[in-house]
């Protein structure tokens, strides 16, 4: 029976998520203790998760369309009540309150989005190259999109894109049809820039090629996060003893500038750990995909290893001033419950509904 329920897990998948999950609650405990309680109550369901979530079988749940498509509506409705319930926090309406704490449906509908997307592209494998089938699928992921660009948070939006675009690289496309999908993209980034963005977050934009200015305005986030991964040197300056942090300088430590507060205080050895870390968590999911025996397992475990990467790419991009500051946090280190949740949900999934192989 203990072997079993071994074999249901893949040891190098928990351990890297493990370390990345300590490393939040330490850049918690060192600049944020307010926020530390908080996640580690949203860890308690997040452990149950990655560690009951595959002794359930839930290849059998997902063999259920209305599962999947019941999961995905349920979270577009969420959606739309967070446009009516959810105050302003920070200048978006992103967060619905229930009681001390909140959730984000956005964060949630990327889980929905890359079930929905694996079930959907497994099932039509051959007919990827139909124009009709691209279209569909690009319906599931424009809906909840225009919903969270209302809130307004671009940087959300950017990854349900990434994950819809990942699966139609990952299903084959054509090159011609990547072609014309490319040019349609286009055309909707200039109409969502002429449209959609809000000023501020043109600024952002227009800031990334112009680092230098407004440094106590736009760039002041930026210039800030550079001096803390700056000053950290190679072991950094200690537990807690982060000036930009502690200081105030540094905004947003604990959520979109972790990888920053943690680096400032254990350096650039501490930040080496981080990247590592998150690389071996990838490629543990993507093994687990490619070895697995059907398509839905691989599109899931595929699907996960891209969002995650997009999460981990962009807030590394926005920490060092490589990409606009766009409010996307690091997968397990960053404060935040619901994509905690959601993260915690995915791998529990992969590891159901592959083969583990129980490699290190």
């Amino acid at each position: 029976m203990s072997n079993y329920i071994i074999s249901k897990y893949d040891p190098g998948l928990l351990i890297s998520t493990g370390i990345l999950i300590l490393i939040g609650l330490v850049v918690l405990a060192s600049s944020a203790q307010e926020f530390f309680v908080r996640q580690l109550i949203w860890l308690i369901p997040s452990i149950l998760m990655i560690l009951g979530i595959p002794l359930t079988n839930p290849k059998s749940l997902f063999s259920y369309k209305w599962a999947i498509y019941g999961g995905y509506f349920a979270i577009l409705g969420l959606l739309v009540i967070t446009y009516f319930v959810a105050p302003s926090i920070g200048g978006a309406r992103a967060w619905i309150p229930l009681g001390a704490f909140q959730i984000q449906a956005s964060e949630f509908m990327k889980a929905a989005l890359i079930i929905l997307l694996s079930s959907f592209f497994a099932s039509q494998h051959v007919a990827i190259a139909r124009l009709g089938i691209i279209f569909r699928s690009f319906v599931y992921m424009i809906i909840p999109s225009v919903l969270v660009l209302i809130q307004p948070d671009l940087g959300t939006v950017l990854v349900l894109f990434g994950i819809w675009f990942s699966y139609l690289l990952l299903s084959g496309l054509k090159l011609k049809h990547l072609t014309a999908a490319m040019l349609i993209l286009v055309v909707i980034a200039a109409v969502g820039w002429n449209f959609l963005l809000f000023d501020y977050q043109k600024a952002r934009i227009s800031a990334l090629f112009n680092p230098e200015a407004d440094p106590l305005g736009i760039n002041y986030n930026v210039i800030q996060s550079k001096i803390a991964i700056g000053s950290g040197g190679f072991w950094g300056k200690g537990f807690g003893q982060g000036t930009q942090a502690h200081l105030g300088f540094l905004p947003a430590s604990h959520t979109d500038f972790a990888f920053s507060s943690f680096v400032e205080e254990w350096g650039l050895f501490g930040g080496l750990i981080v990247i590592a870390t998150f690389i071996y968590l990838i490629y543990r999911i993507m093994i687990l995909g490619i070895e697995s025996e059907n398509n839905f397992s691989k599109f899931m475990a595929l699907g996960t290893a891209l969002m995650i990467s997009i999460h981990f790419v962009i807030n590394l991009g926005s920490a060092t001033g490589l990409l606009p500051v766009i409010g996307v946090g690091l997968p397990l280190v960053s404060y935040g419950g619901s994509n905690l949740l959601t993260v915690a949900l995915l791998l529990g999934i992969i590891q159901g509904v592959c083969d583990t192989r129980n490699r290190i």
